[in-house]
């Protein structure tokens, strides 16, 4: 049974107005802190909804690509701080809608990316082409345009910073947009959206409710959307890609991830115990195509490092994702609580397999009443079960052991994914000589943060296609160039 909680009804932004679908139809939003209790309900959109909105940022695009890219950046300032001015109110939203704590990880979300918006528009400048010599009487130089319409998808772990990644560089390059938000988290990002239509001309950002099968094959499809940008599974990224493919336009995908994680014999230190956690993303309760799920500790320092990392996890608070006291929230929703769950119970079954810490969700008590899941460790004696293969996206980390150097980097590549890696030792050479041999796309050496404004984000394999977070990024996702030649001849 469901419970409400001084439901809000909230609108999407379509041309720079509140709108509902247009048939009328909403669906509830819950926070997955306690079961069945719903906090908002939203508009459930339909491909007629996409319709509108596309044209919207079909015709906006017209005068936007007109802009001065300064000017743009300068719109894009005052976003940036409208957000900063909310951070807190921004927060306890996501952390709401998410699950994810607020102390730990839905404001550092929402500061991350106020630092993406200016980030986006302190590059506003860099939207220039070159020119090319060829002889005294042919002049030739490119220019860097905008495609036009921009259809965006975001996931629901990290939804309001996703949206940002997608919306600042879109549009600081004369793109338009619509952004499809997670049906799961829409809430934040409508308040990103609110903030938007303030600074923003009609049309030029616009953020849609509803149901992935609904709205995101309607939009993929739409004739007036000109580029593809998805984050989330790389079951649904085929999809898209698939879309893209029969009207051959380009896309962007940011997709899953299987990240391993290698700790020489060198790094056998607190910093790197603490490291290895944060690589793990257990403060978004392991929900993050980032996350380093399959952690390689070389045999002479395993037994006393994985001792050090399970008194480390024992002492991370779990709870109410609201109370500025927890480390780790909930699991975003019921769906996913039972497939993590999945996954560890045929860890415990498994032979091969041997449960070090956490396990099977409480019955009862205050961590039963939410999606409540606990650090959950297994040593694993060799990949063939699934949870060593498979993207989880829960706090569940996997561990192996290994001697031979050439053979933990052949295992760490043994994937279909490629997106980030982590490497702990002291020795350079090493650290050096494994980042280069990992097939991944975005390899941290003795660091275990997150994604940073300015260096490219993407992975390898079946981790996606094309970068975000960068200049190099923007530039190669959101614009196109075009060419021109000057016969200078009489």
């Amino acid at each position: 049974m469901m419970k409400s909680i001084s439901v809000e009804q909230e609108l999407m932004l379509i041309n720079g107005e509140g709108k509902e679908s247009i048939n009328l139809a909403v669906y509830p939003v819950e926070t997955p802190a306690k079961r069945g209790t719903v906090i908002a309900e939203v508009p459930r959109a339909s491909a007629e909804d996409v319709d509108i909105a596309v044209k919207a940022a079909h015709e906006a695009f017209k005068s936007w690509r007109e802009v001065p890219s300064h000017e743009r950046g300068r719109l894009l300032y005052k976003i940036a701080d409208a957000v900063e001015e909310q951070i807190d109110d921004i927060a306890r939203t996501i952390a709401a809608e998410t699950g994810n704590a607020i102390g730990t990880q839905s404001r550092e979300e929402v500061k991350i990316a106020v630092e993406v918006f200016r980030y986006f528009a302190g590059i506003a400048s860099e939207l220039k082409g070159s020119m090319l010599p060829i002889d005294d009487n042919l002049m030739a130089y490119t220019q860097r345009e905008p495609y036009g319409v921009v259809g965006a998808i975001v996931p629901w772990n990290t939804p309001f910073l996703l949206s940002t990644n997608k919306i600042a560089p879109a549009i600081i390059t004369g793109n338009t947009i619509v952004l499809k938000a997670a049906k799961e988290a829409p809430l934040g990002v409508l308040k990103l959206a609110k903030i938007c239509a303030r600074y923003l001309p009609k049309g030029v950002v616009n953020v849609l409710t509803g149901f992935g099968a609904e709205l995101g094959d309607a939009l993929a499809s739409h004739p007036l959307v000109q580029k593809l940008s998805f984050t989330g599974s790389t079951e649904v990224g085929k999809t898209i890609m698939h879309k893209a493919a029969d009207r051959i336009i380009p896309v962007t995908l940011e997709l899953g991830g299987k990240n391993p994680q290698i700790v020489f014999p060198d790094a056998n230190s607190e910093k790197v115990i603490e490291g290895v956690i944060s690589a793990m993303r257990f403060s978004r309760q392991g929900q993050s195509c980032s996350s380093g799920t399959r952690l390689y500790i070389h045999t002479s320092i395993f037994d006393s490092f994985v001792e050090r990392i399970l008194n480390k996890l024992g002492e991370l608070k779990i709870g109410n994702p609201l109370d500025e006291e927890s480390d780790i929230g909930c699991v975003i929703s019921e769906k996913q609580f039972k497939s993590i769950c999945r996954y560890i119970e045929e860890g415990i079954n498994d032979q091969d397999v041997e449960l070090l810490m956490g396990g099977l969700p409480p019955k009862e008590g205050p961590l039963a009443e939410g999606y409540y899941l606990q650090p959950t460790v297994f040593y694993v004696k060799n990949h063939n079960p699934r949870l060593a293969r498979e993207e989880i996206f829960g706090p569940v980390l996997t561990i192996f052991k290994w001697e031979d150097e050439a053979e933990v980097i052949q295992a760490a590549n043994n994937s279909s994914y490629g997106l980030t890696a982590f490497v702990w030792t002291n020795d350079i050479k090493t650290a050096l000589r494994t980042a280069n041999k990992i097939e991944s796309g975005y390899i941290q050496v003795n660091r275990g943060g997150g994604q940073m404004a300015g260096l490219p984000y993407g992975g390898y394999k079946q981790s996606g296609l094309g970068h975000e977070f960068s200049l190099d990024g923007m530039l190669n996702s959101y614009t196109q160039i075009k060419s021109i030649l000057i016969n200078l001849n009489d």
